[in-house]
């Protein structure tokens, strides 16, 4: 299990994370979401153990990451991994290969074979989407206890994003791998990730099942006769969008409960319909009611 208790860090003077306090629990998938600037990318690079936090603790099975016996079961695959200029595909494998004694060439040569790669090309050469494939093959290849992935979609053509899913759920549930991944791409993360960690404010907002989160929000669309103003007030509401006459309310309770409050406004709509929500309207939704309390 991963524990983070306790943790900030800091730019020169500038704090980025604050407070954060995380568990993780071991063979599942879990995404960290958040706005650009969050802190996402820094929280994977303490994670990982390259940063040391300036106050907090992070634990692998009660283990701090710059331990040895540690950092040979955690890769981290940072969103633009550093290579040097004549560097070719199967260059950084020996390298890696130093580090991770037990690389699988064989699920290496299988990943590469499918997105046929050019192991002899420099990596200079390589799209960035060729890239990024690339370093999927080498992770995979090192069967980590703990892979850290940071925007790990990024110049993914739809294929491969879908070949990289199955290949991470297969981790997960076979070898028992525990993932945790940043991504742009809400989307991808509902029908992929068991949990999310929303960062915000410098630390977690919201934590928790996918699937429980969205399904503890619920939305409508209300259309009036006449432009309303000011009757959203005295009813519990997440947020309130508002154009005219049309309005798209989203409510943090069960459909049926929304239904006795749209039906309890002042002036009623003329007309009301529940709409589908999905996750990134869930991040949305908690990251604007954070602004409009703070």
């Amino acid at each position: 299990m991963i524990k983070i208790n306790g943790l900030y860090h800091a730019f020169s003077d500038k704090y980025v994370l604050e407070d954060v306090n995380i568990e993780i629990k071991d063979g599942t998938v879990t995404g960290i979401v958040g706005i650009n600037g969050a802190g996402k990318s820094t929280l994977l690079r303490l994670m990982s153990g390259v940063y040391v936090p300036r106050c907090g603790s992070v634990e692998f099975d009660g283990v701090s990451p710059s331990e040895p016996a540690v950092r040979q079961n955690l890769f981290f695959l940072p969103d633009d991994p550093y290579y040097t200029a004549g560097a070719t595909a199967k260059s950084v494998v020996e390298m890696y290969k130093t580090f991770y004694p037990d690389f699988d060439m064989k699920a290496y040569g299988d990943y590469m074979e499918k997105c046929k790669l050019d192991t002899k090309k420099p990596l200079r050469n390589f799209s960035k989407g060729m890239k990024r494939q690339f370093y999927i093959a080498v992770s995979l290849a090192v069967k980590p206890k703990y892979l850290l992935l940071d925007e790990a979609f990024d110049g993914l053509d739809p294929l491969s994003r879908k070949r990289f899913k199955d290949e991470i759920v297969k981790c997960a549930d076979e070898n028992g791998t525990t993932v945790i991944i940043t991504s742009h791409s809400l989307r991808e993360l509902e029908g992929f990730c068991d949990s999310f960690i929303l960062i915000d404010n410098k630390t977690v907002k919201s934590s928790g099942d996918i699937a429980e989160k969205v399904g503890s929000f619920c939305k409508f669309q209300l259309a009036f006769y006449e432009e309303p103003k000011d009757i959203f007030k005295h009813i519990p509401t997440a947020t309130v969008h508002q154009n005219g006459k049309f309005v798209q309310v989203v409510f943090e309770c069960d459909s049926n409960t929304a239904v006795k409050y749209i039906e309890s406004l002042p002036v009623r709509p003329a007309v009301y319909e529940e709409m589908e929500m999905d996750f990134e309207e869930a991040f949305i939704t908690e990251v604007e009611r954070g602004e409009n309390n703070a």
